[in-house]
């Protein structure tokens, strides 16, 4: 049965962001509270000083107290809501910070097929266009939409002191322009969702193709990969256009009612000064909060759509999190999580006695109708080099794919060192194994770091040397510009070989007691397939290596064979003797070729 991982494997999917916001930034998010209650206040008491200079003015007192506190309110609500805005932008930052860290580790963390499956390009989307989302609803959410509330219900409440038919009056005018707005909030919020899983496709479909541009070079499919993906860009600017549209509404609208508030106020606001039921002075402030009053409608507007944006991509990010991650794989803060003690712990070396490998009816298939392994059964021994042999699409890799637990078996058994394969974490059961895949997979670090990735002691460059001495590359990485400091990267690179040879010196390395090669020479010349072996032979001495292999002069001097067709075992054994009892090996062999689909002539 496949399995799934256990509680705790992943950390809680939900995102709480206030809650992240405050973690230990509690006394600065109250001093951005108070300084933005502060800003309010002045922005609240501003009509009103007006008004009192205004009044100042008709009665013949003095300017200069009504005229200070005006500037004083004018200032220190410009002072304090950049203060504010200063001390939440780097919260926020530092927020932002934590929550790419936490997705690149929970995205490294992730079983391989959750991770293909999310996509390369959806999964940067998080750390670019969905994390600048999550910004600007932690600039908006804490602060400016609460204030903006505040100043809105300050200002109706002034209003309404001053003078409470004018507040009808407007209220009214707007009643039917906050309608309208409702309505248009609610359609958003889909729109970006929608707008959100598009340009993750797109990002996807990019990086697929940057990792194909050779390919797509050598067979002049640039406009035509280029066609594919400006289509996607079309479909995602479709959607922004729909958004935008809709979103475009919002300020005409505001501005539409504030000027039928506006006429509506002026009319009214006459009438009452000529009954004398108003004076000249409050009905200036009055008409004042009227104008202050469109810049927090439009702020509380335009912050909503910025937090529909922002809720869409914190549940993009809860997606994410919500995948569970391989067992002993995450930490929950990596920046100052110690390094696991997998990798620092002195461990029993295992057993010769005891099979490395042991496959018992194991069925795997990527698709329930097509398996891919039927009923697989083979064992490895604990020590000496063991040859997979088979036709392409026999079920080779996926070996050792299910070995290193990239996938789980749909049943059967597997046994690694003697204990089910279930029994090991997968940190725990990769630290014991050396891995080189089929395109010798190197990181875009120095050639240093991709030599010791993953060991646990440290090694000096006489070591590296000595085992890039032993593969034929160590002139190689001295001629390189920095050496073994030298940045795999597009400007530097190794062509096909020097990097299987490069992966396989990092699997000699590694200080692990099954080492599994994926066609190790499939890139080789003769002199360096020699040399290849050779460390291999070395290997194999010490511990059990298991080698992916269509070249006979790989598999020819094996202590064991396993020859596979069509994802189940036909049988396995020493070299010559498979030759003499097994048709199929024998026909590989006599083929030359143990990739090609070679099949002996059928006598008529």
């Amino acid at each position: 049965m496949k399995h799934t991982a256990g509680p705790g494997a992943a950390p809680a999917a939900e995102l709480k962001v206030l809650r992240e916001l405050a973690r230990g930034n509690g006394l600065q998010l109250a001093a951005v509270g108070l300084l933005a209650l502060v800003s309010t206040g002045a922005t609240l008491a501003l009509p009103l000083v007006v008004g009192k200079l205004l009044g100042a003015i008709q009665s013949g007192e003095g300017l200069t107290v009504w005229a200070a506190v005006m500037v004083a309110a004018g200032f220190g609500s410009a002072a304090a809501g950049a203060l504010a805005s200063f001390l939440l932008g780097r919260m926020g930052q530092r927020l932002i910070c934590r929550l790419r860290v936490r997705t690149m580790r929970h995205s490294l963390g992730l079983r391989l097929a959750d991770a293909r499956r999310e996509g390369s390009g959806n999964l940067v989307a998080r750390l670019t266009s969905d994390a600048a989302r999550i910004k600007n609803l932690i600039d908006i959410g804490p602060v400016q939409l609460p204030m903006a509330g505040i100043t809105v219900l300050g200002t109706l409440v002034v209003m309404g002191l001053l003078d409470w038919v004018l507040l009808l009056i407007t209220v009214g005018a707007f009643l039917a322009a906050v309608g309208i707005i409702t309505l248009v909030v609610k359609g958003l919020r889909r729109k970006y969702a929608a707008v959100g899983e598009e340009v993750g496709t797109l990002a996807q479909s990019f990086v697929a193709a940057l990792d194909s541009l050779t390919v797509i070079k050598a067979y002049r499919a640039e406009d035509t990969v280029s066609a594919n993906l400006a289509e996607r860009a079309r479909k995602v600017a479709k959607l922004e256009t729909d958004a935008a549209r809709m979103e475009s509404l919002m300020v005409p609208v505001i501005n539409l009612g504030q000027q039928i508030a506006l006429v509506a106020v002026v009319v009214g606001g006459g009438a009452r000064m000529l009954d004398g039921h108003l004076l000249l002075a409050d009905f200036v402030a009055f008409l004042l909060y009227l104008l202050q009053l469109t810049a927090p409608l439009i702020m509380a507007a335009s912050g909503v759509s910025g937090i529909q944006l922002g809720l869409v991509a914190r549940k993009r990010f809860e997606d994410v999190f919500a995948l569970p991650a391989e067992e002993g794989t995450y930490s929950p803060d990596v920046a100052t999580a110690a390094p696991r003690s997998a990798s620092v712990q002195k461990r029993a070396v295992a057993s010769a006695e005891v099979p490395a490998v042991r496959f018992e009816d194991v069925v795997f298939g990527y698709e329930a109708e097509r398996p891919v392994l039927r009923g697989a059964r083979f064992t490895v021994p604990g020590r000496g080099l063991t040859a997979v042999v088979g036709l392409s699409g026999s079920g080779k890799t996926t070996v050792l794919s299910l070995i290193e637990r990239f996938m789980e078996p749909d049943s059967g058994r597997i046994e690694v060192h003697g204990r089910d394969l279930s029994d090991w974490s997968p940190a725990d059961l990769r630290s014991r194994i050396a891995y080189v895949d089929q395109a010798s997979t190197l990181l875009q670090e120095s050639v240093r770091a991709n030599l010791v990735l993953g060991r646990r002691r440290p090694a000096d460059d006489t070591t590296l040397y000595s085992v890039l001495d032993r593969v034929g590359l160590a002139e190689d990485i001295r001629a390189l510009p920095d050496g073994l400091d030298t940045v795999l990267d597009g400007a530097t690179g190794l062509s096909g070989g020097q990097r299987q040879r490069l992966a396989l010196a990092r699997a000699v390395l590694a200080d692990a007691d099954l080492v599994l090669l994926d066609e190790p020479t499939s890139h080789l010349d003769s002199v360096n397939e020699q040399r290849l072996r050779l460390a291999v032979d070395r290997l194999a001495a010490e511990r059990a290596v298991v080698v992916v292999a269509h070249r006979i002069s790989t598999i020819q001097h094996a202590d064991h064979v396993i020859v596979m067709d069509r994802g189940a075992v036909t049988d396995e054994g020493g070299h010559a003797a498979l030759v003499d009892r097994c048709p199929a090996y024998a026909e590989l062999v006599a083929g030359q070729s143990l990739g090609a689909d070679f099949r002996a002539p059928v006598a008529a």
